[in-house]
């Protein structure tokens, strides 16, 4: 690489010694860049002052006390001048005689990154050919010949403007390819339409943003380029960018199920408006799901205090009633209390089936094949339903491993599973669907041959307690079901289907990352029988594993042995020391780290320690471990 850029340099100054004129080159430093032998041997400098790096003041030091610039009474007055005039470059032609009796022409340009590029031309030939033509044209008028001479001069400095014209043009060019360059790479659309609503400017994200849309739009008018639905949302925005009027708006875009943001500013200078969209689907998913849980958070906050006095008059309701009925009344007394305690029961129930929708619940996403999902549901959801009621499962989904809480998402299909089949009332058949949209969501529909949704149903079936079961049902199934969707940063939807009612949960699709390669990994656990668990379980994803039960054995291991690939530790461990301190303690660069755990989510130890690493919450499977070890190694990692 060095020897390359040896050879290079060598290559260049060979071609710059060739010219005829002499060149030289300053930084925004007044440093010497680069010369060729032309400039040191057209003012005789010496080898230092020929070197890069050397100052632009020592040289004009030395040419002035030479006698290069006449008489001079403070020559260090005269080099500082020099130097303000340098660093205040500005693009110049002139023309001068020097102490030798030659004459030579200076263009000057400045460079954008700070400094110039001088160019001298020894223009000797023609001011004594001028000369001559003064002296031996007698004939000629004084005024003809200024002319002419002025001509001369003219021309020579017109050349001058033209290179620099041409300089120009070529940075203009250079900075319209870097803006070009800039907004190809940038994750969104840019574009300019113009009065007559055609674009006349379009990078080429647009079908990447929008896919659908026509993917070459310069010169297509806008409405053909974005199709129907996408128009009929921005064609009214844009009228009013027309009319002066900045606006940043969202939209469902219906053709790809993605959030697109727009941003419309109106173009003065034209008339016209640029436009930047932008996908936004994962960041409204992500909203979505903050908004539900600042949502479960208020609810909770609400109901605990109401449920803690509702708690205590149940439990004063189920004593009395208890003492009732120990003692002898009447016949009819009994049933009385039965039906009380039961009631009372079916009243705690409902609260803890309030607790479990507003309590505090992580949505946990882990690699889920969703073939083997469908399978293992498919058993569980066949054994709740009587022998007159089917379930058809048809998976459309050909894709890999994707990133869902699968615990949330088998109650929340049960749960619909459930209510279609009470919806059959006996007899009827099921089906759940599963596909992709657009590459954007995962989508699960269960329809039902029931007698579908009524119109206040649809309305108002996610919401608490709305039930049509009558003192059957809770009212809290759906909006269960919505609210561990919406947690998710998905969508819950009621529609009837051709044969009965129909649920559709979306769910963010997201592909999950490639297993871990198999190495060797240091599993520090305390416990012998569960060391001994984990470790066929690594195993047996091909890993090679060596253990400790200690913060001081595993940090003696890892430094013993450098092959190690990634480090699981409980966070509990012998001693004082914690899986936490494991983390701190180990040198950087140092690999990946993992933390397993029994401990509650609020406790000090499990919240530092997801600070730190991701954390996987025993029990766990082999499966939910491997797909566990392809989430994000520790950020402290080396």
């Amino acid at each position: 690489m060095h020897k390359h850029r040896s050879d290079t340099t060598a290559m260049t100054m060979a071609g710059l010694n060739l010219i005829q004129q002499a060149l030289s080159i300053y930084d925004h430093d007044l440093r010497l860049v680069v010369a060729n032998q032309r400039f040191e041997d057209m003012f005789a400098l010496p080898p230092e002052l020929v070197t890069p790096g050397a100052s632009f003041g020592e040289t004009i030091r030395f040419l002035a006390t030479r006698g290069e610039y006449g008489a001079v009474d403070d020559v260090e007055q005269f080099v500082q001048d020099r130097i303000d005039l340098a660093l205040a470059f500005e693009p110049h032609y002139l023309e001068r005689e020097m102490a030798n009796g030659r004459w030579i022409s200076v263009e000057g340009s400045p460079i954008p990154e700070g400094g110039w590029v001088a160019v001298y031309t020894d223009i000797t030939a023609t001011k004594r050919a001028e000369q001559l033509l003064r002296t031996r044209s007698e004939e000629l008028s004084e005024k003809l010949l200024t002319h002419a001479e002025d001509l001369s001069a003219a021309n020579r400095k017109l050349a001058s403007t033209v290179t620099a014209l041409e300089e120009a043009k070529r940075q203009l060019t250079e900075a319209e390819a870097r803006a070009r360059l800039t907004a190809e790479m940038m994750p969104a659309h840019i574009a300019h339409v113009g009065l007559d609503r055609h674009y006349t400017y379009s990078n080429r994200r647009l079908s990447s943003v929008m896919p659908g849309s026509q993917p070459d739009p310069v010169g297509q008018h806008a409405a053909q380029v974005l199709g129907e639905q996408p128009w009929s949302v921005i064609g009214p925005e844009l009228d009013k960018a027309y009319k002066g009027r900045a606006s940043v708006f969202e939209f469902n875009h219906e053709p790809s199920s993605r959030r697109i943001r727009v941003a419309l500013t109106p173009d003065d200078s034209t008339g016209g408006v640029y436009i930047l969209s932008m996908d936004i689907t994962e960041e409204t998913q992500t909203r979505a799901a903050l908004q539900q849980t600042r949502r479960r958070e208020i609810a909770a906050q609400m109901i605990s205090g109401l449920a803690h006095d509702f708690s205590n008059l149940l439990t004063i309701i189920l004593g009395m009633q208890s003492r009732l009925q120990r003692m002898e009344l009447r016949g009819d007394a009994d049933e009385l209390i039965t039906a009380t305690l039961s009631a009372a029961k079916r009243g705690g129930a409902l609260l803890n089936r309030i607790a479990d929708m507003t309590g505090a619940r992580e949505v946990t996403p882990r690699a889920t094949n969703i073939r083997a999902f469908l399978r293992d549901f498919e058993t569980l959801a066949s054994s709740a339903l009587p022998p007159n009621v089917t379930l058809a499962i048809d998976n459309r989904i050909d894709t890999g491993a994707l990133m869902l809480d699968s615990g949330m998402l088998q109650d929340s299909l049960l749960n619909l599973v459930l209510n279609a089949r009470d919806a059959c009332e006996g007899s009827g058949a099921i089906s759940l669907t599963a596909h992709s949209v657009q590459n954007t969501w995962v989508e699960f529909s269960v329809c039902d041959t029931g007698p579908g949704f009524s119109p206040e149903a649809l309305e108002h079936g996610f919401e608490p307690f709305f039930t049509t079961k009558g003192g059957e049902g809770s009212g809290l199934g759906l909006a269960m079901v919505y609210d561990m969707t919406k947690l998710a940063g998905g969508r819950a939807s009621l529609t009837n289907c051709d044969s009965g009612g129909q649920v559709s949960l979306r769910l963010p699709l997201r592909p999950a990352p490639l297993p871990v390669e198999p190495g060797l990994v240091l599993l520090v656990e305390d416990s012998p029988d569960l060391r001994a668990s984990i470790r066929d379980m690594l195993i047996g994803a091909g890993h090679t594993v060596i253990e400790a039960a200690s913060v001081d054995e595993a940090l003696a291991l890892a430094q013993q042995i450098p092959d190690i690939s990634l480090v699981l530790s409980d966070i509990s461990l012998e001693g004082e020391a914690s899986g936490v301190d494991l983390i701190d303690r180990l040198p950087d660069p140092h690999p990946p780290c993992f933390l397993m755990t029994s401990l509650p989510n609020s406790h000090d130890l499990f919240c530092a320690g997801q600070a730190r690493a991701p954390i996987l919450t025993k029990p766990f499977t082999g499966d939910e471990l491997t797909a566990f070890l392809s989430t994000q190694p520790s950020p402290s990692s080396g």
